[in-house]
């Protein structure tokens, strides 16, 4: 470590410490003392004063999602911290793209001076080792990646040979006392297990169970492992029907280990993806059953029948924007037959209909007919006050002509032609990137999903290009039938609603409320 440092005056100095499993495994010298002790003797030696240490203690460094992390960059941006000290670069982060983010835009562009004191690393002098700097952050990259690989490798070893290796069991079992990845029936939670199975194999429906369960204040399986909930809704607390359908349809509880339901999608993120029911690892008599083959066979059967009961759905204008007032969910929409046998369309509040009589929500339900008559009428109102088809001519007669003079033009086609092409390429590139794994799933789908929509509009572009000569006296009428069908068919069409109204809420009286995207439409309402 020869850095020096000339005006350690002019510093604040955050020193950073971050120690996760993996790094444990390298030895004592990765310990947080032993960082935190070097860091300390380089500020003595250098004069610098410290304005306080962040220790990110069992953190992986491909996620910069760590709290102590986030504490500095929030005195950064508060202008507490302008010098950042780390053992060695790895400790900084070990994602090469948000490590490189870091020192070369976010540090500079915040008047940071950064150090990595084993590397050699300063940002404050002109140093061949900062050269080198994007190497070591991709070097560290790999070595998360390679670390990742591995431990994938043994948990996907443990799942296979019928190991427990999830965080809590399902429920109706616990961990063993002294075996490690093995568990045992819970004698709490099992006779309620047997009882959901015997209920259904009565021919009690998911939702029938879930209410009587509610009704008895049964905890569900959340709340009886004492699990805290991020974002509690109405819902907290309480058994759904999708919960009774997984556990009816889940064959731990025949004694077979059913794993790897779900995998991450990259050692950079927490985010999961759902695998398909053949990719599962299912290990056959890991465990005491709780219910027996043949009830569980029936009661599969009879959940497997009804799933094609709700299968239609149906279209109508309010579609995804009405809401209940009072709990906040999406109104479910049911159909109804009349006296006179006519399918008729009802609202009616989610929430009430799966736990009806938990008193969470009330009903609500109103015909779909009405409440889209009643919103349609206001927005045709708003639009006949705020909307002139005479002050739209001019505009639409402006649009005609322009798009009409744009399109004559050869040279455009051909170069849009080119672009397509060159779009085309491009994609067969980047997926052939992410087969060599040159690109990572996340940053695939980004480029892919951009470049996509690029060509997408170009080719609009293009197919729009071949149209017929319109005389002038041709261009006005066009223009006048463009402005007098867009304000006829404001109320009616969905597309120009969903641009329109945020979204519109039903309250527990009939009331709708309408909510516009824009305040000007909500002065006028």
């Amino acid at each position: 470590m020869y850095l020096e440092i000339s005006n350690p005056m002019d510093y604040h100095v955050a020193l950073y410490i971050r120690l996760s499993k993996e790094d444990e495994n390298e030895g004592p010298s990765e310990s947080v003392n032993n960082q935190k002790s070097m860091l300390e003797e380089f500020v003595q030696q250098h004069r610098l004063s410290v304005y306080d240490i962040y220790i990110d203690d069992g953190w992986s460094g491909t996620s910069f999602d760590r709290p102590n992390f986030q504490r500095m960059i929030s005195d950064i941006e508060a202008k507490k911290v302008n010098m950042v000290i780390t053992k060695d670069l790895s400790r900084l982060g070990r994602d090469y793209i948000m490590t490189g983010h870091y020192m070369e835009r976010y540090f500079p562009e915040h008047r940071v001076r950064y150090i990595s004191l084993l590397d050699g690393i300063d940002t404050g002098v002109e140093s061949s080792a900062n050269d080198i700097t994007p190497f070591r952050a991709i070097m560290n990259d790999m070595y998360a990646k390679d670390i990742s690989k591995k431990i994938k490798s043994v948990k996907r070893d443990k799942q296979r040979k019928g190991q427990f290796i999830g965080g809590k069991p399902v429920y109706g079992y616990k961990m063993h006392p002294t075996e490690k990845n093995k568990i045992v029936i819970d004698p709490d939670a099992a006779p309620i297990v047997r009882r959901i199975f015997n209920m259904a194999l009565d021919g009690m429906s998911c939702r029938k169970i879930a209410v009587q369960l509610n009704e008895e204040k049964v905890p569900p399986p959340a709340a009886y492992a004492g699990l805290t909930v991020a974002n509690p809704g109405p819902y907290t607390g309480l058994w759904s029907s999708k919960r009774i359908s997984d556990m009816l349809q889940n064959e731990t509880y025949i004694g077979n280990m059913v794993q790897g339901r779900s995998v991450k999608i990259s050692y950079k993120s927490k985010k999961c993806r759902k695998q398909n029911r053949e990719d599962w690892v299912v290990v056959e008599g890991t465990h005491e059953p709780l219910i027996d083959d043949e009830t569980f066979r029936k009661v599969r059967m009879l959940v497997d029948s009804r799933k094609h009961t709700r299968s239609r759905t149906y279209d109508f204008p309010l579609k995804g924007l009405i809401f209940c007032h009072e709990c906040g969910y999406p109104l479910a929409v049911l159909n109804r037959r009349n006296a006179a046998g006519e399918d008729v369309l009802y609202f009616v509040c989610r929430t009430y209909q799966r736990f009806t009589k938990a008193g969470v929500c009330t009903c609500h339900t109103i015909k779909e007919k009405t409440v889209t008559e009643a919103v349609v009428s206001k927005v045709q109102e708003i639009c006949r006050q705020y909307l002139d088809t005479d002050r739209l001519l001019p505009i639409a007669e402006w649009e005609v002509a322009k798009t009409l003079a744009e399109l004559d033009n050869e040279k455009e086609i051909n170069v849009l032609k080119a672009k397509i092409s060159s779009l085309t390429v491009y994609l067969d590139q980047v997926y052939m990137d992410k087969l060599s794994g040159i690109l990572d799933e996340d940053d695939f789908q980004r480029i892919y999903a951009k470049v996509k929509a690029e060509r997408a509009s170009l080719e609009q572009r293009l197919t729009q290009i071949d149209r017929p000569d319109y005389s002038p006296a041709e261009q006005a009428a066009l223009a006048k039938t463009l402005a007098k069908r867009f304000v006829e068919t404001i109320p009616t069409n969905r597309e120009l609603l969903v641009s329109f109204i945020e979204r519109v809420e039903l309250t527990q009286d009939k009331q709708v409320i309408i909510k516009f995207r824009f305040r000007e439409l909500e002065a006028i309402s």
